[in-house]
């Protein structure tokens, strides 16, 4: 069967998509008509379906996606020179929402193999994590890498290592008896905690000089990363002075967990005095620390204990037509498994509100979404700016010419299943099925917050090409297109170009893609971004320094 040229994305639409390179005089056929292409169209690229005076509607996907500031004639190519964005209105809530779900009959007795906590939550991996509540304790936080890694089999030590080396030949001795050497002590090819995934390190530059609501947010979004089922406890440096306090931090916690049934081990640096004193500490009780997390091993658990993020970057124009719409049909199998998933990025949902408006279960999450979305809107008008400048140049390049081009296929990582709740940069999730988070579109900040928020994995669509991984939690890369997926096979997890090249449906991929998350979460494939180690960590700003 020969693959097709073109594709109409929705009834509705007036243009279409090129799937392969255009020859100017080829001849596409529509739901409408066929008629020739005018100029050479690239793959990827928006031809006319019908001529456009000024002002004319841009419909993609069903909705309004830009309007004509040229006269564009059937069979022409849309451009930046002439097409601009624009995008319907929202309001509130319209109506009820009736949902099919998929059928997921045969994953329902799936399960993957995690680290449980006393919360009830189940990670795909166990970390320790090393974090600084203030930017003055980003070199301390590294002197602890530098003192750890290498000794525990993680990565290149410096200073501080002769203490982690005693620690490890007392704990050997200790589990191995009198026999156990200073040589067998320096052995340090191999990870000494079996059961304990790494240390993560993490640096940042907040936590004083902004406003008290950023110092609040990060809090919040640092309680998220100690909260999260990836983690088995936290280590924290503290100057003291900062507006982000250890107090803050422990209320943001406790929030999140009543309980507080995780070790957290806080040092101020302007109470204890020396620096080699409180490094000193942190590293004797820290190591305690990864002996007690080294007890916990992986057991089977259900699909629904899986926190999926949603996210896309460096998209390109089949973005909306293989990877996202597949991924959206995992969200909905996860939804339909009471697994939960998280739908991010507020800027690339704009043109498609209304449509999440309505699929909200209940007034109050529409509402708060609506307010959400207008905020966000107010607040990048207010510094010259607005969604509309959302693209990036790869986007524009690639055929995602304006920001609700962009959104409507941006929006497909949604799937259909109903919005069960809203959340607000750095809230944690809180009910199954999907959940929409205002963060930014920024590839970095958006991964950091989804898993501040419970991810326990991430699925990353890329049609450009980008590298974005995450400290605690494993993205998986998707490539909406199978060049890339040559191309840049370092960083890709898994090809749904066959979706475009008509060899695989958006329903068989899906299924791949579930498949290579079980692998994924049971710590028995790692993704690329874990291999590389692209530990990505940048926590949102909203506010500005003071």
């Amino acid at each position: 069967m020969t693959a097709p040229k073109t594709i109409q994305l929705d009834s509705r639409d007036n243009v279409l998509v090129a799937l392969t390179d255009l020859a100017a005089g080829e001849s596409v056929a529509s739901t409408r008509s066929s008629f020739a292409v005018i100029s050479a169209i690239p793959a990827k690229q928006k031809l006319a379906m019908q001529d456009f005076p000024v002002g004319a509607e841009i419909m993609m996907y069903g909705v309004i996606v830009g309007k004509a500031r040229e006269p564009i004639p059937k069979g022409g190519l849309l451009t930046t020179s002439n097409v601009v964005h624009d995008s319907a209105g929202f309001r509130a809530k319209e109506s009820n929402y009736a949902w099919t779900p998929p059928d997921v009959t045969r994953w329902k007795d799936r399960t993957f193999d995690g680290f449980y906590r006393q919360d009830g939550q189940v990670g795909t991996r166990n970390y320790w994590l090393v974090i600084p509540l203030v930017f003055c304790e980003n070199r301390n936080v590294d002197a602890l890498r530098e003192a750890f890694e290498e000794e525990l089999g993680y990565g290149r030590p410096k200073q501080y290592r002769q203490q982690v080396r005693e620690l490890l030949r007392e704990y050997r001795t200790a589990a191995s008896g009198p026999q156990a050497t200073a040589q067998d002590a320096a052995q340090t090819t191999s990870r000494i905690f079996p059961n304990v995934d790494g240390i993560k390190f993490l640096v940042h530059q907040g936590g004083c000089g902004g406003t008290r609501d950023d110092s609040r947010a990060l809090c919040g979004l640092l309680a998220g990363y100690i909260h999260h089922p990836n983690v088995a406890g936290a280590t924290v440096l503290s100057l003291g002075c900062q507006n982000a306090q250890s107090t803050d931090l422990m209320d943001e916690l406790k929030s999140r967990d009543t309980s507080l049934s995780k070790p957290v081990l806080i040092y101020d640096q302007q109470k204890s005095g020396l620096e080699s004193t409180m490094l000193s500490n942190a590293i004797r009780e820290t190591f305690q620390g990864l002996v007690t997390a080294n007890q916990n091993i992986r057991k089977p658990a259900p699909l629904s204990k899986l926190t999926v993020g949603l996210k896309c970057g460096g998209s390109d124009g089949f973005s909306g037509i293989s990877a996202n719409p597949a991924v959206g049909h995992v969200s909905d199998m996860l939804a339909a498994l009471g697994g939960k998933s998280i739908l991010s990025e507020f800027p690339e949902l704009c043109g498609v509100e209304q449509s999440l408006i309505n699929r909200c279960t209940d007034e109050q999450s529409a509402d708060r979404f609506i307010y959400l979305m207008r905020s966000y809107q107010a607040r990048a008008k207010a510094v010259n700016s607005g969604f509309e400048m959302n693209p990036s140049p790869g986007n524009i390049r690639d055929g995602l010419l304006t920001d609700a081009m962009k959104s409507a296929g941006a929006g497909r990582k949604g799937g259909t299943s109903p919005v069960n709740d809203v959340l607000d940069y750095p809230e944690y999730v809180r009910k199954q099925g999907l959940s929409l988070q205002c963060t930014p579109g920024n590839d970095v900040e958006c991964v950091t917050a989804q898993v501040g928020a419970g991810a326990n994995v991430v699925l990353f669509t890329t049609g450009l090409g980008t590298p974005t991984g995450n400290p605690i939690t494993p993205v998986i890369k998707l490539a909406t297109n199978t060049k890339l997926a040559q191309r840049m096979s370092d960083i890709i997890d898994l090809d749904t170009g066959p979706i475009i090249d008509g060899q695989s449906t958006i329903e068989s991929m899906a299924d791949s893609i579930l498949e290579r998350i079980v692998e994924v979460a049971s710590g028995s494939r790692h993704t690329m971004a874990e291999s590389l180690r692209q530990d990505d960590f940048i926590p949102w700003k909203r506010g500005v320094s003071l």
